[in-house]
């Protein structure tokens, strides 16, 4: 695979410059905006609620409502398989003058939702899910108060949910995490003029409402998440040269990158300008990988890319171990026991454990079921397709459309770098 690649938008921060653009006087204009399924499923939400939004390709322009100015969805919220929507609906819906209810597709109805409802409840706001604690979320908006909210989880979306909701308390209102979670909530919401102090020697991050939130000029940089893919194709297949550009290298999301470099990677960064977060160009030549440990200190910042590295540890000489990553199990598939199967497919010598894997690397798989399965799973579409190209074998992709939810155009860009 070879040449240079300019990936879409960043999923995280096109999420949250719609919300925090909604809930801002004026007009907020973001440009190279993620169209994938998962940000229209936001987009279309807050139209729901009364946001006037106008979107031409990745140009999108968002007349905001003011913090206060939401109004009551005429019916349910549909999420579709997005949890960030979700999640961080909840705590901007809390403190809202009217109820409103969420509901999801099957996957999304199966994933867990009391993280976010007991932080907010810290708030008081009153939250009703099933018995199984998932979607649908019937939230009732009341006043909010202020408080000291501890996470148990790493979870940036659960800390932005409760950020969200602080805007409208009474009070001011503090959240500390376990460890320090991805912060473009943070970035943004300083940046549309919120007063948001944080502490990064006690990870946590204090909310004082009240603020006016001003529309702004957001220009959404490359997504690491996507870029992850080719920066893996590049090192595992062979006679690769390629450069993968305007990348967001915020420090709480290249983790992949650390591991890469760790493992050997032959890669290189030119950072080339700051949009509120940094960003640059990420070059990787076809590398000879070593085995690599990672454990729960390293999961928040490459908790997306885990399959990633289950998969450069698959090429990798030695043995590699990843735990404290059972956060996994509860995303879009049990990404611990999917990526496991998928692995074993190909041949792996691969120990499923509850929180992570036991991987032994090896040039050359003997692939065992050549039909890989992405069960609906957008990062598990695409690490399937990464590991068709590096395999001898052909082999065979089960619903590729799941790709669409993060990155619509993830095989025509594929094929641009040489990937058939």
């Amino acid at each position: 695979m070879n040449g240079e690649l300019a990936v879409p938008g960043d999923k995280s921060i096109s999420h949250r410059a719609l919300m925090i653009g909604a809930l801002s006087e004026g007009t907020t204009v973001i440009d190279h905006f993620l169209a994938g399924e998962d940000c229209l499923s936001t987009l279309r939400a807050l139209q729901d609620l009364g946001v006037e939004i106008e979107r031409k390709g990745e140009h999108v322009e968002v007349i905001g409502r003011g913090i206060a100015g939401l109004v009551e969805p005429a019916a349910p919220l549909q999420m579709n398989n997005s949890g960030t929507s979700t999640r961080l609906l909840m705590g901007i819906l809390a403190g809202q003058s009217f109820t409103s209810q969420l509901v999801g597709d099957a996957s999304l109805s199966r994933r867990p939702m009391k993280r976010v409802q007991g932080p907010l409840a810290r708030l008081g706001a009153q939250i009703g899910l099933s018995e199984a604690g998932t979607l649908p979320a019937t939230v009732v908006g009341h006043p909010l108060q202020g408080a000291r909210v501890k996470l148990e989880v790493a979870s940036a979306q659960v800390k932005s949910a409760v950020i969200l909701a602080a805007l409208q308390a009474q009070g001011s209102t503090t959240v500390s995490e376990p460890l320090p979670t991805r912060d473009h909530t943070e970035r943004l919401l300083k940046a549309f003029g919120a007063n948001l102090t944080v502490d990064r020697a006690a990870n946590s991050i204090t909310v004082t409402p009240g603020a006016r939130l001003v529309g702004q000029e957001v220009l959404v940089p490359g997504d690491p998440s996507s870029a992850a893919f080719f920066l893996v194709a590049g090192a595992v297949i062979a006679n690769s040269h390629l450069t993968v550009k305007d990348v967001c290298l915020n420090p709480t999301r290249t983790g992949l990158i650390r591991v890469l470099k760790k493992m050997g990677a032959r890669l290189s960064i030119k950072e080339t300008a700051s949009v509120g977060e940094p960003l640059g160009d990420v070059t990787i030549q076809t590398s000879q990988l070593r085995a690599v440990t990672v454990n729960a200190k390293d999961v928040p910042d490459l908790i997306d890319e885990l399959p990633l590295v289950a998969l450069l540890a698959a090429c990798a000489d030695g043995v590699s171990e990843i735990s404290g990553a059972g956060e996994l199990r509860v995303k879009e598939t049990d990404r611990i026991q999917t990526v496991a199967e998928l692995l074993l497919q190909l041949g792996v010598d691969v120990e499923e454990r509850p929180d992570g894997w036991r991987i032994v690397g090896r040039p050359n798989w003997q692939v065992q079921k050549p039909n890989l399965n992405s069960h609906g799973d957008h990062r598990l579409g695409m690490l399937a397709a990464v590991a068709a190209l590096r395999s001898t074998t052909p082999l065979f992709l089960i619903d590729p459309d799941a790709v669409a939810v993060s990155y619509p155009s993830f095989f025509a860009d594929l094929a641009k770098l040489g990937g058939a």
